[in-house]
């Protein structure tokens, strides 16, 4: 266990962190700061994908992000937040936002990437991912990457995308439960695994675009209902936002004037904030390439358009709303502990009451689901390209036993595990991103064309 944190450490440490900082950095100006650019055209591509949202064949772009954001949007944007607030003080909100910023270019890199290497499997299926960019886009040579990579991939979506999210479940359920009056036992905490289990088989068995099609309904769902929870109480509380950006801003430099001497140290607030942020939006893991890679669309460059959407939803709206909300509430923070999962809840029943437990735990119930479709669907496709087709459907069995297993099972050693797994996902990642920057630069180049053929390199 000792062997394990600090393996978990390192991998999640400084050496990490500069990695995906370093990658950003470059990429930003490989592409003439492409996040900044193209984040308005991202946003309108994004609003139209309501109108022209169904395709008979492929994915739409937006059930291509919605998938991704299954996977990236969930509970870590709250009790992360939260976590992040606590150890690293409200200074650490601002490093979020500044690795969201480069989060955004590292995601464009990564979809536009993912789809101009898209491959159509003999059933039909359009698949894609880092796994398969390392192989067709940087050669064969290089085909061992590809493989750690998914093998990163299917140990942490048991981990990341399975037990870790069936206890978040079983957690709201708790507090549903204590809220009616009515008290949990393990027998109605195995029929809960059951019944996710086979929601989660009855989906997975129904192929991508199954999973494209319930990511668009749990995903809006869970972010609007969540959202106006945030917006009420920011509205009650607004006198108090110029006070909470303040601290946000002066925190980022100076953490002991706004933590009261508890934490003094601006290199915490920068490493605690970079981390979490990292850690919510997934830029620079691949694992939302998998899902814009099934996309549609007439450019790569129209799907990373999304994946800039991807980042800014995920950590420049949800985690700032979830961070004012915390700092606007008045609640008491207790800095340098790790209550980050209580801090959020205790913010919504001081401004709102005690009925906003309620869509809280909703909000957080849909976002552990749509986590577990999400995950267990890039696990499927790392098995896939390790073992051939027909491992989706071995794998979809071996995630739904485990789902049940998990009711009983003690997450801590599972979530250092899979979230070791799930950062050593971007070393691979990161190295095929830096080989294929110049390919980048030529789909940007020539994204004005009317068609694309997918051949860029002529």
């Amino acid at each position: 266990m000792n062997l394990l944190e600090s393996v978990n450490r390192f991998v999640w440490g400084i050496p990490a962190l500069v990695m995906i900082v370093t990658v950003g950095i470059y990429l930003s100006v490989c592409t003439r700061f492409a996040q900044f650019r193209l984040l308005p055209k991202a946003l309108r591509s994004f609003g139209s994908q309501f109108k022209t949202r169904k395709e008979n064949n492929g994915t739409s772009p937006y059930s291509a992000l919605c998938t991704a954001l299954a996977a990236t949007v969930g509970t870590g944007n709250i009790v992360g937040v939260g976590g992040a607030i606590l150890l690293g003080g409200p200074g650490a909100v601002f490093w979020m936002w500044v690795c969201a910023l480069l989060g955004m270019v590292i995601k464009f890199a990564e979809a536009t990437l993912a789809v101009r290497f898209q491959v159509k499997l003999p059933n039909g299926e359009i698949v894609g991912g880092p796994m398969y960019m390392i192989r067709y886009g940087m050669g064969r040579r290089w085909k061992f990457l590809a493989v750690a990579y998914c093998l990163f991939g299917v140990v942490a979506s048991f981990g990341v995308g399975n037990t870790t999210q069936v206890n978040a479940v079983l957690m709201s359920v708790h507090a549903l439960a204590t809220l009616w009056g009515s008290s949990q036992t393990a027998s109605v905490d195995l029929m809960v695994g059951i019944l996710l289990a086979a929601f989660t088989g009855i989906v997975l068995l129904g192929g991508a675009k199954r999973v494209g099609n319930m990511a668009q309904r749990i995903v809006p769902f869970a972010s609007l209902c969540y959202l106006v929870l945030c917006v009420a109480t920011v509205m009650i509380c607004y006198r108090r936002i110029p006070t909470a950006i303040r601290m946000i801003l002066q925190g980022a430099i100076d953490p002991k004037a706004v933590t009261g001497g508890v934490l003094g140290s601006a290199y915490t607030a920068l490493r605690i904030g970079a981390s979490r942020g990292t850690f919510t939006n997934e830029a620079g893991m691949g694992t939302a390439a998998i899902a814009h890679a099934g996309a549609k669309v007439k450019h790569p460059v129209d799907q990373g358009l999304m994946g800039i959407v991807e980042v800014f939803l995920d950590t420049i709206v949800i985690c700032t709303m979830t961070a004012f909300v915390i700092l606007c509430s008045g609640v008491p923070v207790a800095f340098g502990t790790e209550t980050g999962e209580l801090l959020a809840g205790s913010a919504f029943s001081a401004v709102l009451g005690k009925w906003s437990a309620v869509p809280l735990s909703l909000s957080l119930l849909a976002f552990a689901v749509a986590t577990i479709i999400g995950w267990s669907m890039y696990g499927a496709r790392c098995a896939q390209f390790l073992f051939g087709e027909q491992s989706w459907r071995w794998f979809v069995v071996g995630q739904m036993g485990i789902m049940v297993l998990s009711v009983f099972l003690s997450t801590n050693t599972v979530w250092l595990l899979a979230e070791t797994m799930n950062g050593l996902m971007a070393v691979p990642n990161l190295i095929v991103l830096l080989y294929l920057s110049p390919e980048l630069v030529k789909l940007l180049k020539y994204r004005s064309t009317k068609t694309y053929s997918g051949k860029i390199n002529q």
